[in-house]
């Protein structure tokens, strides 16, 4: 069963980042808002998650600076569907380089 809320320190292990990253991106993306309690810990959804994915793949994969992720994300240039295709891409082509490795 998937969880309802992940923190800052999932999130960024998941996306292979340091968590200063997601809070900076926090400030850049105007979409990204994970609530926060009142000590001001953040608290991410899957929406928030799958928003940083797909920042994290406009960035880092297709080299976008964050001007152009911000203009793609705004008029929604890479559905989530095309987005979790080529994720699944990204992981089995991870797998086999590191089943080549292990040759």
């Amino acid at each position: 069963m998937a969880k309802l809320y992940y923190s800052i320190g999932e999130v960024a292990q998941m996306l292979e980042v340091n968590p200063s990253l997601l809070r900076y991106w926090e400030t850049e993306f105007d979409c990204l808002r994970p609530q926060k309690n009142s000590k001001g810990t953040r608290t991410y959804t899957i929406e928030d998650i799958n928003i940083l994915k797909r920042i994290h793949h406009l960035t880092k994969d297709c080299g976008f600076t964050l001007e152009g992720a911000r203009e793609q994300i705004k008029s929604n240039a890479l559905p989530d569907e095309k987005m979790e295709i080529i994720q699944n891409l990204n992981e089995i082509r991870s797998f086999l380089i590191d089943l080549k490795d292990q040759l």
